[in-house]
Order: C-alpha cells, then structure tokens, then sequence
C-alpha cells in the first residue's frame, strides 16, 4: 500500500465510447436459464451493450472515446505526450495501445498497454499522474477499454449475464498545485486470491515431440461470485477510508462515490459500509453490465455530460476485480 499527496495533475476532458449492438435480459433468458427479474434483483443489470461486426476489437472502441475526449478541447492529437490504455482484452497480446496512437494520429507519444483487469482504469490514473508529477510528460491520454464478450462463456450463466463492452477516456494534464484534482492515491493486490477471477491459460495436453513445449490457448473468464463479493464489500471501505485519512478528509465531505460498476448489490453495501447516501453513488451499470476497465471512465464521462459535479465536488473513485486487485482515487473536481 501507498498512499501520497499527488501535486498537478488536472482532468482537461473525458469521452466515451459503446457499441450499437445491445443484449437485453429477456434475450439472454432465450440463451440460458434465468429472467429479466432474476438478473434485475442480483445484479441491476438490465441490458447490456456488445461489440459484433467483422474485424471489430477493443481498438474501434479505444478510437472512439479518445478521439470524444479530444474533441471535447479542440486538442490536436500531436499534443498528447503518453498514451496509457488499461485492457484485458487487447486485439494483440504485443500491445494495442500503439495501434490506438496511430490511428488517432497521436505521433508524438509513447503508447502501451496495462493490464489489471476491473482496476485498469485507476492504476492507469495514478501512473499517469506519476508521469505528470515527476515532469516526464505534460498531457496523457489514460483508456480504459474491454470487450469481455470475446472473453465469456455463454452457457455460463453466472458469468454471460454480467459483462459488456465499451470504453471510456480521460486527458490529463500537468497544472499549478492549486489547480490539483488527483488528491491522493491507494493500491491494494492479494495474488492469493487470484483463482476467484480469472481468464487463464490452458495447456494442451500433447507436448511438442522434440521441442517439448506445451502449447495451449486461453479459456473463458471463471468467477466465483460469493468470493467476489465478500472481496469488494470487506476491501473497498478500507481502501477508501485509508485514503480519506491520508488527506485528512471525511467520510461526511463526500459528495460523489463513483466505484467499478459490477454489481448494484456491491456499490450499496460498500455506500452502507461507509455510511454513504445512496444518492451520492454513480451508478449506470443498469445499461451496459460490467465493461472492466472501462466501466469507471465510462460512468464518469456520463455523470459530467448530465452535469452533476460542481466546483470542488469530492469524488472517491474504487475500482476492484480480478488480481485479485483494488485501489482508490479522490478527486476533487475543478470547473
């Protein structure tokens, strides 16, 4: 764990970015056996939104919210100096992050990729605000982008119900101290409980004959949702009030609690955990499922446009999931 004061970094713009296609409950209930009302009660969920097409990948999707963000500024691309793209899911296991560089036209920087599952998007902030604080780079562009339905087994039922894809941008950018957003920082990682969710690699059980290598292929995500659950509800509220308290901050200055959106049961329990009005948390997990990385900047894009955050609202983003990994950022908000 670690948790510092962060000097200069200013959130300049977001975007977003989600497919066309959509996958009611009622539809899936024609795939497996479950409900509208069963997957409503146990997750929120309502309908969620999937990549289809030929040759469609994360990318298309990465593409789209940065060029949003982008546009939001009338930034040229050549400005961007880094470009950080949090995936499970890359179109290539080299990197995807360079094939988003080129296509935005973003030239002039250094892109990659970082994988930590439903935590993605908020490791992808604090390197990014490391960047910026040590003076390395000015403006960086952080993604958060998954596209799980390539990843889900769909007879499944405790997994197919829960996941979609999208993706969601942020643009950051180097400040004075008093125009500071990222307040404060804290990661957590227990490898220990990595099988409660995973996508793993499976090896063939034939070996090459001279070589002797055991090739194999990835498998579907696995989860075991009771461990999941009892992880995010016992974890996250530390997490949170260690970073609270490393900023001297109280539970009471809150005025927005914005966590990874997996499961409407988890965001209340942690809210009722730290004594949180319900009204206080940003939820839309309702319309696209679990989306992984991207479902944090995806929901924060969404909550700007509809204009719920004033100046220096306090904003505690959470983001928990496979690693088993977890971590906190405050943000206080600057119009």
């Amino acid at each position: 764990m670690k948790s510092l004061m962060m000097q200069g970094t200013r959130i300049l713009a977001t975007g977003s970015a989600v497919p066309d296609s959509s996958l009611s409950n009622d539809e899936i209930s024609k795939i497996v056996e479950t409900s509208d009302d069963w997957i409503v009660t146990r997750t929120g969920i309502k309908e969620r939104r999937l990549l289809t097409g030929h040759n469609k990948s994360v990318i298309d999707l990465a593409v789209v919210a940065s060029l949003n963000a982008l546009d939001k500024i009338s930034m040229n691309p050549a400005e961007i100096d880094l470009i950080i793209l949090a995936t499970s899911t890359p179109n290539d296991l080299f990197g995807s992050a360079s094939q988003v560089q080129a296509q935005i036209k973003a030239f002039n920087a250094v892109a990659f990729d970082l994988t930590a599952a439903c935590s993605g998007f908020v490791l992808a902030m604090v390197t990014a605000s490391q960047f910026i604080r040590n003076g390395t780079y000015k403006n960086i562009l952080v993604i958060g982008a998954d596209v799980l339905s390539k990843w889900v087994d769909w007879s499944d039922r405790s997994t197919c119900i829960l996941f979609g894809d999208g993706a969601g941008a942020m643009i950051l950018q180097s400040s004075i101290k008093e125009d500071n957003q990222l307040l404060g920082f804290q990661l957590n990682t227990d490898g220990n409980q990595s099988n409660c969710l995973s996508l793993v690699y499976k090896e063939e059980i034939n070996s090459h004959p001279i070589l002797k290598l055991h090739k194999g292929y990835f498998k579907y995500i696995v989860m075991n949702g009771k461990e999941v659950y009892k992880f995010a509800v016992s974890q996250v509220p530390l997490s949170i009030l260690k970073c609270l308290n490393s900023l001297n901050i109280s539970i009471n200055d809150i005025d927005w609690l914005l966590l990874h959106q997996a499961n409407h049961r988890i965001l209340k329990a942690v809210a009722d955990k730290l004594s949180i009005d319900n009204e206080k948390i940003i939820m839309n997990l309702n319309k696209y499922g679990n989306t992984s990385a991207a479902s944090i900047p995806l929901a924060f894009d969404e909550a700007l446009s509809q204009g719920k955050f004033a100046h220096n609202d306090i904003i505690v983003i959470s983001g928990f999931g496979a690693g088993l990994t977890w971590g906190t950022i405050i943000v206080q908000w600057k119009l």
